[in-house]
Formats: structure tokens, C-alpha cells, sequence
């Protein structure tokens, strides 16, 4: 399974928990802890929020920890709200197209998660993207799909209010979709505003997740960034941790 790490608060370098904290995702890219798969060498990403209500986005097939544009890029772009992805792929093409995050409009997201039977599913999971945002549709991955086809239930358009209430419904109708087979759901959304991480799972235990306080804002990772495991807290199964601009972090049960 993948990891990654997403930052909202006091414009800070992204090579801060990036490339140079002890526990780094670049390090996790190669030994990570609390994942299926220690090694996350099938391509990376970064995401981040500048002057422009749209996001800019690298990717690259390469392995984070060879790739030597990453530190630089990362230790020059400095953001106010950044993601960060290093990729491990279940069954989907090690292809820039699928690498993570993807943005549509001013939206970002990043996913680390698994559909079961995602072949038979595919169809079905594309049929929920509207006409109108399917040529945004670049990869082949669950995880895009997922993303445009959560778009298409309002966000995109501002007809939701409510994204955390518009994830719940939708996982709810994967989770229907899924049946008796593994549906994981650990995943970062923002509009450019503010910042929101889900943890979900059906048959089998989601992938884990953690959050702390961090430069007047909140640092989330799939794992500590870290060796002082004290300062983070674990997110619980079936929540939503919820990242208003310059307001207190909330962690509330999802309903789905």
C-alpha cells in the first residue's frame, strides 16, 4: 500500500517532512512501517497551493528516493498547503498518468486503498463519472476514478456544502458495489481551503493513519513522520479528520 502526507498551515519548504525528518516519506519509500509493503518504489508525487486557486502538480514514475528533482523541487517550493505521495501499486500500470495526487479544478487528492476486484468493477466505478469531467480521466487506476466520481457528486460545482457528508454517501455506494470483498478507503482531499483525510474500510481493517499539530495547522501521514510517536494521533477507523482554514481540527465518525 501506499503512503503519503499532507500539510495545511504557516507556508513552510515542502523538504521539511518530504526529504529531511527522520522518518521522511522518501525514507518511508523505502521502509515503511505500518504497510503491506515496506518498499513504495512505483512513482511519486507532490501537490501544493500557491497564489493560484488551482494546485500545481509533479509526478514521476521513478522512485522518490533516485529521483534528484525531488529534493530540489522540495526543498525551493514553499506552500501553504502541500500532499505528497510515494506509490506502491496494486495490479494498475506504473505510468505518470497513475501516479499521485490528482487535481481537478481547484481540488486535490491523494489515496492510499485497494477495491477488490477492481477489473470487474472498473466499468461500474467509470460509470459514476459525469460525462463532463470523464476526459479529465488520465489513468487507469481505482484510485482516479474514485476521485472524478466523487467530484461528480457536487463538489465540483459547489452543489455540495457539505464533502465530508458527499464522501460518506459515496463510500457507502462503493461499499455496496465492493459486496464481500476488500474495499480500503484512506485518502486526502482539499479544495485549496481546507484539508480532509478519511480513514474507511469494509472487510478488512483501513490503512492507518495519523495526525498532529504542526506551524499554527496539522501535519497528516499515513505513518509518523518521526521517531517521537507521542506527539501523533492516531485517526480512528470510519472518521473523517476535518481541517478548516484557520480553524481547530475536528475528527468526526463517518457515516457511511
Amino acid at each position: 500500500m501506499c503512503r503519503w502526507m499532507a500539510y495545511s498551515g504557516e507556508p513552510i519548504a515542502l523538504d521539511r517532512y518530504v526529504t529531511r525528518s527522520s522518518h521522511s516519506l522518501v525514507v518511508q519509500s523505502q521502509k515503511a512501517l505500518e504497510s503491506t509493503m515496506a518498499m513504495n518504489g512505483d512513482g511519486f508525487g507532490l501537490g501544493w497551493y500557491d497564489d493560484l486557486p488551482d494546485p500545481g502538480v509533479y509526478r514521476e514514475i521513478r522512485p522518490a528516493w533516485s529521483d534528484e528533482n525531488l529534493r530540489s523541487l522540495s526543498r525551493h517550493l514553499r506552500s501553504r498547503l502541500f500532499f505528497a505521495h510515494v506509490r506502491a501499486a496494486t495490479g494498475t500500470p506504473v505510468t505518470r498518468p497513475n501516479c499521485h495526487p490528482f487535481a481537478y479544478g481547484r481540488w486535490l487528492f491523494m489515496h492510499n486503498g485497494y477495491l477488490a476486484n477492481w477489473i470487474a468493477l472498473r466499468r461500474t466505478v467509470e460509470g459514476m463519472i459525469p460525462d463532463e469531467m470523464y476526459g479529465a480521466r488520465a489513468g487507469s487506476t481505482d484510485s482516479e476514478a474514485l476521485f472524478l466520481a466523487l467530484m461528480g457528486q457536487g463538489l465540483a460545482e459547489d452543489a455540495e456544502p457539505n464533502p465530508v457528508a458527499a464522501v460518506g454517501r459515496f463510500l457507502a455506494r462503493v461499499a455496496e458495489l465492493a459486496g464481500s470483498d476488500p474495499f480500503l478507503f484512506t485518502a486526502a482531499l482539499s479544495d485549496g481551503v481546507h484539508l480532509y483525510a478519511f480513514r474507511y474500510g469494509v472487510n478488512a481493517r483501513p490503512n492507518s493513519l495519523y495526525y498532529r499539530a504542526a506551524q499554527n495547522g496539522v501535519l497528516i501521514a499515513s505513518e509518523p513522520l518521526d521517531d517521537d510517536r507521542s506527539t501523533w494521533i492516531e485517526v480512528p477507523p470510519q472518521s473523517a479528520l476535518c481541517a478548516p482554514s484557520g480553524g481547530p481540527v475536528s475528527v468526526l465518525p463517518l457515516a457511511a
